[in-house]
């Protein structure tokens, strides 16, 4: 491996334990075109943030006095400029330029990828479900369309079941990191939930740990809400290579393991941060080879009716290219 993928696969060992160990299961080219697109991913949050793989930044870090939209402005003409081959001196632009040339990715899906970190810079309201599984296309479901093309996908029904594979991932992630987002002022859950429960939509009442029982029943409904969308991507993992459907079916699992987690914790889910160890990884894996066999009888017709689900809408992509006119 040369240097842009060694960094890539650096990023994503530090940033994502459980992606690397189901990456871990590719092909080798595969794989690391996997560390090449998550490394562009995880960089991008990190500077919308002012993060340093998903953590706060050290204390020795020198101030800047950039502004959110500075930074993603920034990342934005950089993308755009990957795109139209301009040289890359930087390993994580050279990475996702390298990537999305080689597997011939549409410049919708990063866009639409940073549409919604923009999101998150404007302080975006999610009143309804609905609005919360927009924003997990946007962050999560566009990089599950990203990634299965790099396992050569391109029908579009298959690349629906990546999406949903993607949205499960985000609720999922959402329902673990609920106060911690809170505390950065930040709420992902619909607003009509919240109100249901008699919570005021804002950080000091997610925070306040009379709410705490309340949030757990609404953490429970997202992941409640997940479960469809990781059983529609089964019927997407059967038309995958073997060794990526094993791949992709044990990172379904350790992400799934985690919403299960965080519904059985109650009001404690938050005391500590939900998650597996090693050795539950490698049951998983274990499990998931077992998906991937079975996904082989899975291949002629659909199991899953993907029917009332959210669906990719056919104004995203000029959605995202009005984010890029608006920012150029």
């Amino acid at each position: 491996m040369d240097h842009v993928v060694t960094e890539a696969r650096a990023t994503i060992q530090q940033g994502s334990k459980s992606f690397a160990g189901a990456a871990a299961l590719f092909g080798r080219d595969m794989r690391e075109s996997a560390y090449m697109l998550y490394a562009w991913c995880r960089y991008c949050d990190d500077v919308i943030d002012g993060q340093e793989l998903g953590f706060a930044r050290p204390d020795d870090m020198p101030d800047t006095d950039e502004t959110p939209e500075d930074r993603f402005k920034m990342l934005l003409d950089r993308t755009r400029a990957a795109y139209r081959g301009d040289p890359v001196d930087d390993p994580v632009f050279a990475s996702f330029q390298r990537v999305v040339s080689t597997h011939d990715i549409p410049e919708q899906y990063p866009l639409d990828l940073l549409r919604g970190f923009h999101m998150d810079v404007a302080a975006h309201d999610y009143a309804t479900i609905n609005d919360t599984l927009a924003y997990g296309y946007y962050v999560a479901g566009a990089v599950g369309v990203m990634m299965a093309m790099v396992m050569g996908v391109r029908d579009e029904a298959t690349l629906d079941r990546a999406c949903d594979l993607g949205i499960g991932f985000q609720l999922t992630n959402i329902s673990r990191d609920i106060i911690d987002d809170a505390q950065i002022g930040r709420i992902y859950l619909p607003h009509t939930w919240l109100a249901e429960e008699g919570i005021d939509p804002t950080p000091e009442s997610i925070l306040d740990p009379a709410n705490r029982p309340a949030i757990a029943r609404v953490a429970k409904r997202l992941v409640d809400e997940a479960e469809p969308y990781y059983t529609s991507s089964l019927d997407g993992i059967a038309r995958l290579p073997f060794r990526a459907a094993w791949a992709i079916a044990t990172a379904r699992r350790i992400y799934r393991r985690i919403g299960f987690e965080v519904t059985a914790a109650g009001a404690n889910a938050w005391e500590t941060r939900a998650g597996t160890s090693t050795a539950q990884k490698a049951g998983y894996a274990c499990l998931g080879l077992i998906d991937a066999v079975r996904s082989r009888f899975r291949k002629r017709a659909p199991s899953f009716d993907r029917h009332g689900l959210w669906t990719r809408a056919t104004d995203l992509k000029h959605r995202s290219l009005e984010m890029v006119r608006e920012a150029s």
